[in-house]
């Protein structure tokens, strides 16, 4: 992320109660990870998931009204148990790169970096996210978007929080 973008920069903090390896894995495991990632209500289908550096998750999600968005991570860095770093987008079946459906202002790529810290058993992942190679509206749109997403990831991570109590 270059110095301008930082001030859009996105960070969400939450504590799960499982150790960091068993976090970790659940953003690393297709299996595990299509129990519970993406917005509530949607349906995930994985095409692909290659876990290393510019390997990329591709998948799709299917809201109840049978609508589908597809959506992919590049990664970038990934340190088990302790960092994952990657580039997140909208795409096509085809996994090539496209603007986000629900408005072309939205940012094309959002690098994240996610943070798994050990705490006690359990587990503070610290996600900081932002937009790469904007457009100034775009980083605006980003920005005036934070609120949204916050409760989005909200809804994701409590998704997240219920696979780890049941596994």
């Amino acid at each position: 992320m270059s110095e301008n973008q930082a001030p859009y920069e996105l960070e969400i903090t939450r504590t799960f109660n499982a150790p960091r390896e068993i976090v970790f894995q659940a953003w690393t495991d297709v299996n595990q990870l299509k129990q519970w990632w993406g917005p509530t209500g949607m349906e995930l289908e994985v095409s692909k998931l290659e876990l290393r550096p510019q390997g990329i998750f591709h998948y799709s999600m299917k809201s109840p009204e049978g609508h589908v968005m597809w959506g992919k991570f590049v990664f970038h860095e990934i340190v088990e148990p302790e960092k994952l770093v990657f580039v997140n987008s909208f795409s096509d079946e085809e996994a090539n790169t496209i603007p986000a459906p629900f408005n072309a202002d939205f940012p094309m790529e959002i690098k994240n970096t996610l943070i798994f810290t050990e705490q006690d058993g359990k587990t503070l992942l610290t996600m900081r996210g932002g937009p790469i190679n904007a457009t100034e509206t775009q980083l605006q749109f980003f920005k005036s978007m934070h609120e949204s997403m916050q409760q989005g990831f909200g809804g994701t991570f409590d998704q997240l929080d219920a696979f780890l109590a049941k596994a």
